[in-house]
């Protein structure tokens, strides 16, 4: 993982690189009170103020110079405001002109992210840290940087290096680290105890054998939280197979175990007053002569049989044994995460999760917290009108329905019958990928919904005085 704990310091005035910055209201009055051999360089260098621009200044000696930089609005900086600067500018020390970065240190450290686990980087540059006034926010912000490289990291690893059994051993590290409870089951206990998570990962090399990874965590004083992640760590599809073009990203469908590790570290780091049961169904869907079939029907661990309408809808069948589980200890609320349907991509695209939650204030409170940190989602209804589609003639439930409409909101639907009726719930289906480069966020695994979520989850339950 990338390493961010020195890309951000306090700062004691060591020598640094000044970085003004102006957006499109202050750049005039900025321009004009500087000497006529800067206004020359900034329009020599085509600097205009507009958002990731950017322009060098020299000054009287060759290692006396400065940064000119650009952002949408200056009195309130967003996240990725200074995420190209972190990306272009040589290596070395800077600070801004008022000391003070707030949510665009994220932009700073994700933005030197690197996956080099397979290749060296001929072109690196070294580190580029930044100065900072506001020391409080230093951690918070490298924890934040490194959740975030997590996701990034677990998604970009081959199938064949990130199988189930990798999963269960980054879930360890994670584990040890906070001092929680790690736990597996694999083999019979999970062929008897979540017989769809089995169903589905039994036709996988045994190197590549299903299990549930559990983490339990924080004073059972505390209230409950649960967390799901999808752990498919690879789709071919199963018999219901995939098209050549449709499984060459299938490495990422373990996004959503990725996000539900990658904040259960968050929460764990942040020393939230809850207890924490993060749950990961791990399974490789294959192809082999005992792979589950279309027409099928499995027995849940809720006790629901299910008709497989589509062997390719396998997320939902181990989001569902994984879902009993974790309401059968009465959680004060839910949340899973999954790579789930590629209807979500089709309604909301890549950069937005499609949100399903069964409580209008949570809803809203998701909202605001997606927009507050820069880490949006989209709702979508949890509309019960189509759960007749998922209806099964010989089954409780289909797996997949028929007519391909709402496909999303189907998929959560079927999701929504192993959730208890009491218990508040998130779902999101989001993408775990980024299909084009932008400032501090490369192309390729990507966490969405993750800071939102953590957000939302310290406002509802405030810090510990733990430290």
């Amino acid at each position: 993982m990338t390493d961010y704990s020195n890309l951000l310091r306090a700062d004691n005035n060591q020598a640094a690189h000044m970085i003004h910055l102006v957006d499109a209201e202050s750049f005039e009055s900025w321009l004009n009170a500087q000497p006529e051999r800067v206004r020359e360089i900034t329009a020599a260098q085509k600097f205009a103020g507009k958002g990731y621009e950017y322009a060098i200044i020299p000054g009287d000696g060759s290692a006396d110079w400065s940064v000119i930089a650009g952002v949408a609005n200056r009195s309130k900086l967003g996240s990725w405001c200074l995420a190209k600067l972190a990306e272009v500018l040589p290596e070395g020390h800077y600070r801004l002109a008022d000391g003070k970065a707030g949510p665009a240190m994220l932009g700073w450290l994700t933005a030197q992210y690197r996956f080099d686990r397979y290749r060296r980087d001929e072109n690196s540059t070294g580190a580029r840290v930044l100065l900072t006034e506001e020391i409080a926010q230093i951690d918070p912000a490298v924890r934040l940087a490194e959740a975030v490289a997590l996701v990034r990291d677990l998604v970009n690893i081959p199938a064949g290096d990130m199988g189930p059994a990798q999963l269960e051993a980054e879930t360890a590290k994670v584990a040890e680290g906070f001092g929680a409870r790690f736990t597996v089951t694999k083999g019979d206990p999970l062929e008897q105890g979540f017989p769809m998570i089995h169903a589905v990962g039994r036709a996988a090399d045994k190197a590549f054998a299903p299990r549930l990874i559990e983490l339990h965590w924080g004073d059972p004083a505390h209230p409950l939280i649960a967390i799901v992640g999808k752990g498919i760590c690879f789709d071919s599809g199963g018999l219901d197979i995939k098209p050549s073009s449709a499984m060459r990203l299938m490495k990422k469908d373990m996004g959503g175990a990725a996000h539900a590790l990658a904040l259960a570290r968050l929460i764990m780091g942040a020393h939230l007053p809850v207890r924490l049961h993060l749950l990961i169904p791990a399974a490789e869907n294959a192809v082999g002569g005992n792979a589950f079939r279309p027409g099928d029907i499995l027995r849940s661990r809720k006790g629901l049989t299910v008709e497989i309408g589509n062997t390719d809808a396998e997320g939902r069948l181990v989001l569902a044994d994984a879902l009993a589980l974790a309401g059968e200890s009465k959680p004060e609320l839910v949340i899973d995460y999954a790579t789930l349907t590629g209807a979500a991509r089709v309604a909301v695209g890549p950069d937005l999760p499609a949100l399903f939650t069964n409580d209008d204030d949570l809803a809203a409170d998701m909202d605001a917290a997606g927009v507050e940190v820069d880490d949006p989602t989209w709702r979508l209804p949890l509309w019960d009108g189509y759960a007749e589609m998922l209806k099964s003639d010989i089954a409780d439930i289909n797996n997949a329905g028929e007519g391909g409409f709402a496909g999303a909101i189907t998929a959560a639907l079927f999701l929504k019958r192993f959730v208890p009726d009491q218990t508040k719930w998130m779902h999101l289906d989001t993408f775990a990928w980024r299909p084009s480069p932008r400032p501090g966020r490369p192309k390729g695994g990507e966490a969405l919904g993750l800071r939102a979520v953590f957000h939302l989850l310290q406002q509802r339950y405030g810090n510990s005085t733990q430290k």
